[in-house]
């Protein structure tokens, strides 16, 4: 297994990131099969396969303060107002994702890419590992 952690800038803001260009390169110089198992070693980040740039990625973060409103019910209650909304969002949007590689290449569908999903404006650096599992 190949294996490599990257760093993320996702700023201050909730934000749906597109890692699809970050995982194609790391799979770059692999000609072979097998599964691309990305994680996030964060507890209040996840990973999403979704369409972006359409207003999908807009819905999701919409869909989650629905969901998820950031406001005084949480028990969890360290850094800003309502951030125990974000140690929720993984148990809805997991940490991890897997994709098949044929070929090198990431088998994803026309509109699909590889996401970061992070709400936590606390933590505006984010960690990413990559980890291509040969088959």
């Amino acid at each position: 297994m190949r294996s490599e952690e990257i760093e993320i800038r996702t700023g201050g803001e909730e934000v749906v990131h597109d890692l699809t260009r970050v995982c194609e390169d790391f799979l770059r110089d692999e000609d072979g099969d097998g599964l691309l198992h990305v994680w996030v070693p964060h507890a209040t980040a996840g990973l999403a396969v979704l369409e972006t740039g359409a207003g999908s990625d807009d819905d999701l973060l919409a869909a989650l303060r629905d969901l998820l409103p950031k406001d005084g019910r949480w028990r969890h209650r360290h850094g800003s107002p309502g951030h125990g909304r974000d140690h929720v969002l993984p148990a809805l949007v997991p940490p991890y994702a897997t994709i098949p590689v044929l070929g090198g290449a990431l088998v994803l569908g026309t509109w699909q890419s590889v996401c970061l999903v992070d709400t936590n404006v606390d933590n505006p650096v984010r960690r990413v590992r990559l980890s291509f599992l040969r088959g």
